[in-house]
């Protein structure tokens, strides 16, 4: 039976450009490939930020969804850490 995927939430909430996709990259250098990093934020440049930043680093978004003004990514780690 596989392992289950960790989940770790992220609360970007307020924080406007750069600092959504910052913060992203720097969880998401913390994760292990397979893991997910679900990040909560509102500023409204983050639909744009947050999918680039991952096509730069080669994870996988895997889902967005907006509710009001609060935009909610689930990303899978697919890449090994790299320092």
């Amino acid at each position: 039976m596989p392992a289950m995927m960790t989940t770790t939430k992220l609360d970007l909430t307020g924080l406007k450009c750069p600092l959504p996709a910052l913060k992203t990259r720097k969880a998401l250098k913390a994760l292990r490939a397979g893991e997910r990093l679900e990040v909560h934020c509102t500023d409204p440049l983050a639909i744009i930020d947050i999918p680039n930043l991952l096509n730069e680093m080669g994870d996988r978004l895997e889902s967005t969804e907006r509710d009001g003004d609060r935009i909610v990514f689930v990303i899978e780690k697919t890449q090994a850490a790299t320092t």
